[in-house]
């Protein structure tokens, strides 16, 4: 049986039709046809497990995949690499193949935030992808890794430059500037005040900010008199 097929019959053992049915409603942007329906902590045991064995290498030469899983314990697989340029490799070829935004939110390497300044480089060249996923996923690391004492103000410049009308990059993008309003306030203050947003990303912006428990009550109060 070929390495695929066996892992993919594992998978099919796993599955919980009544969690497929709430994934599914997560995520509208696949078929429920290819959700199979695998809670996450089985799925990453999984991938713990197969990390220890030559497979796990092999598994990441096969794409693209069919199902939702798979593509999951591709991410998860992607993690547990050890080398920064081998993860940063298998991410150039697993990104253009994620279709959801939990398969590209779920994908954290470590090995990323010990290597936050070689990782810039990389990160201005996926904001700059054609792929929905691919820009996200950039947003999404800005976030991770450059907020707090590792945040300068060209970090949000820019995410504050990606045009887009994908849902996805525009719900990351403001959720990346309702984080960094809880972790760099007075910083990305003035990213809201000067609306340098499109309309819709700086009202979902607030809204989110607004909903943050990391935000102070006197502050929530000055960003709803921001609303557009």
């Amino acid at each position: 049986m070929r390495l695929e097929e066996r892992i993919r019959k594992d998978l099919l053992l796993a599955a919980d039709d009544k969690y497929k049915d709430f994934q599914a409603k997560l995520m509208p942007t696949i078929s429920p046809d290819v959700i199979i329906g695998i809670r996450t902590p089985i799925l990453r045991k999984y991938a713990a497990d197969l990390s220890k064995t030559d497979d796990a290498k092999a598994f990441l030469k096969i794409l693209p995949h069919k199902y939702y899983e798979e593509n999951n314990l591709h991410a998860f697989l992607i993690e547990k690499l050890g080398d920064f340029g081998e993860t940063l490799g298998a991410l150039d070829a697993f990104l253009p193949h994620v279709d959801n935004w939990a398969t590209c939110d779920s994908m954290n390497p470590k090995i990323l935030r010990e290597n936050r300044e070689e990782l810039l480089p990389v990160i201005d060249g996926w904001l700059k992808s054609e792929h929905t996923y691919t820009v996200r996923y950039a947003i999404g690391l800005l976030m991770r890794h450059y907020l707090g004492q590792n945040f300068k103000k060209q970090y949000a410049d820019r995410v504050a430059s990606v045009k887009s009308d994908e849902y996805y990059v525009k719900m990351m993008a403001a959720w990346y500037f309702a984080t960094a309003l809880a972790y760099n306030y007075d910083q990305i203050l003035p990213y809201i005040e000067k609306r340098v947003l499109d309309e819709w990303t700086h009202r979902k912006a607030i809204q989110k900010a607004i909903e943050s428990y990391r935000i102070a009550a006197e502050q929530k109060i000055y960003l709803r008199s921001l609303k557009i």
